[in-house]
């Protein structure tokens, strides 16, 4: 019998690619999600790429009766893998108490569930937001983190010592933080794909939204960072290489390979790229022309970050595999298949 898997946001957009790549890899997914920035169609289409829909169930994690009372019906899970969250930087800035309740409240609920109905694996969807603007780069796993620049890099700091702290309350649970970079692009057969609801937060649907016609222009946040071309630096990484991310996890917590009952591990490229260099790339991938104008830096953006993976990639065994300029491009056909 195949193991069952709970994806919590799992119609969102780093969690479907995720359930694709599960149910790829033979595992039975179930997934949660209160549809806040997602749509039910993605069930479908995760459907068409993979001949199997996923269960699903919809209702908020914050709610702790309706999570019991979901843990009683799919009693056979044997691990979670948790990205429900709120996840704007700056709309964290602007509604602080709205991230915590969310972002606390869901995980704190779903460890209480494990804690009771015996559920002892499980992945989070952890951030590079946890370094802040570190001193030094690459960031290793060994880098301090520091105070977050936002509420939205706070929550995801405590979330990972709420699990530390229960996992080392509770010998039988083990735990592993996945700390993304910048998840981009999406699945080669652009049936799934980044969607927000609303105008984007994130750089790449704003900018395919805007080549699309969608949006005016994209603005650039700073051109005066202590960068090479002035605009900020991030490590972007593509959506199904960080999928397959989570696979491996899962796979080291069922069999038992993980050294220690919580662990950590940095999940990017390596390579630091800006934003302008990422237009460029963009350009180059694509032959579009993307409009844009320099304007303020934004409240709680970092000058810049990226990873150094070793440790992901002697541990799971993974690595990032796809070239930025195909990563843009997967970014680009997705955008053009909404539209058609």
């Amino acid at each position: 019998m195949s193991n069952q898997i709970l994806v919590t946001g799992g119609t969102g957009f780093i969690g479907s690619h995720t359930v694709v790549e599960l149910q790829n890899s033979g595992y039975d997914v179930v997934i949660v999600d209160n549809l806040s920035n997602s749509k039910i169609e993605v069930l479908d289409q995760i459907e068409e790429i993979t001949g199997i829909k996923p269960k699903f169930e919809q209702f908020d994690l914050t709610d702790k009766n309706k999570l019991a009372g979901f843990f009683e019906k799919y009693s056979n899970l044997d691990a979670i893998i948790h990205f429900a969250a709120s996840k704007a930087v700056g709309e964290s800035v602007e509604k602080p108490l709205m991230y915590y309740h969310n972002n606390l409240n869901s995980l704190m609920n779903i460890m209480q569930c494990m804690n009771d109905f015996d559920v002892n694996n499980l992945v989070f969807s952890s951030s590079c937001t946890v370094y802040g603007q570190p001193e030094k780069l690459p960031v290793t796993e060994q880098t301090p983190r520091k105070e977050a620049e936002s509420p939205y890099g706070n929550t995801k700091s405590i979330c990972e010592d709420i699990i530390r702290d229960t996992v080392y309350a509770n010998s039988k649970l083990k735990g592993i933080a996945l700390r993304y970079f910048n998840p981009i692009g999406a699945h080669e057969t652009a049936k799934i794909g980044e969607l927000p609801l609303g105008i984007p937060n994130n750089l790449i649907p704003f900018l395919t939204q805007t080549v699309a016609g969608i949006r005016e222009e994209l603005s650039v946040f700073g051109d005066d960072y202590n960068t090479p071309d002035g605009s900020a630096i991030r490590d972007y990484i593509h959506v199904v290489d960080l999928a397959k991310a989570h696979v491996v996890a899962i796979e080291r917590l069922l069999e038992n390979k993980n050294q220690k009952a919580y662990e950590y591990f940095n999940v990017g490229t390596g390579n630091g790229v800006s934003v302008l260099e990422i237009i460029e790339s963009f350009e180059r991938a694509t032959r579009e022309k993307v409009p844009y104008k320099i304007v303020d830096r934004r409240a709680g953006d970092i000058e810049k970050i990226y990873a150094d993976t070793s440790l992901a990639n002697d541990e799971l065994g993974w690595e990032a595999k796809s070239t930025l300029d195909e990563t843009l491009h997967s970014a680009w056909k997705w955008q053009k298949h909404i539209m058609a």
